[in-house]
């Protein structure tokens, strides 16, 4: 399987601190694959130079081939990465489907984009709150549409960071159910998250981050089968 993304040693700073100590990494074309390890220890960071937000001081990061830890983060989007951050982000003065639209583009060339009714299919509440601002939806409406307005951008690459964090049990199952069909439809995901019974089925390799190096990396077997690695380092 070709590697859509590419880290190699990279190294990242805020000022004078360094965050990230050689992080490589790689997401295969069509693969499920996660960012582990506790708070504060660089799962962020390491998106966030993805996305050229904070840029790598050293080392290389490709998409597609293509270097891309000198671009902008307007060009990096622009290449088909979308990002569902952390805390949302979407536009409180917004409608639901003016937040949806707002940066809809086929930026992967799909023959089959996603548009407001493939999106309203995946999550029919938006449908039913289309007309209300950002503002006065609930925190797993606002991670629906989060996440809904990253794939109008069609991207060939989504990253969730902590897609699921502070939602309530049966809102978070509404988002892996959604994460499922979208492995199955063969989108490419990097995700950050906590609920490694819920990684497990869905993802197809793992990176744990200690301290801002790579401390392991494997498959889902592999890590099942280490129960003593994610006591280790993911184990609160």
């Amino acid at each position: 399987m070709s590697a859509l993304l590419q880290i190699e040693n990279l190294e990242t700073f805020y000022g004078a601190s360094q965050v990230l100590f050689g992080v490589s990494l790689e997401v295969g074309q069509g693969q499920v694959a996660t960012l582990l390890g506790r708070n504060g220890m660089g799962k962020t960071t390491t998106v966030r130079s993805i996305m050229g937000l904070t840029p790598a001081r050293r080392g290389h990061i490709r998409f597609a081939g293509r270097p891309i830890e000198a671009l902008a983060p307007e060009q990096i989007a622009a290449l088909g990465i979308a990002l569902v951050p952390e805390g949302r982000q979407i536009f409180p003065n917004l409608t639901v489907e003016e937040n949806l639209i707002a940066f809809a583009a086929n930026r992967s060339q799909s023959p089959d984009p996603w548009t407001l009714r493939r999106v309203y299919g995946l999550f029919p509440r938006l449908q039913e709150r289309r007309h209300h601002l950002g503002h006065q939806l609930s925190g797993g409406e606002q991670q629906m549409l989060a996440i809904g307005r990253a794939l109008m951008t069609n991207p060939r690459l989504l990253i969730l960071d902590e897609a699921t964090e502070g939602l309530a049990p049966l809102l978070r199952e509404e988002i892996w159910r959604v994460l499922r069909l979208l492995k199955e439809g063969g989108q490419t995901i990097l995700v950050i998250d906590k609920y490694l019974e819920r990684l497990f089925p869905l993802a197809d390799r793992h990176t744990i981050l200690e301290r801002g190096r790579v401390v392991w990396q494997g498959t889902s077997e592999e890590l099942k089968a280490r129960p003593e690695v994610w006591k280790r380092y993911l184990s609160v």
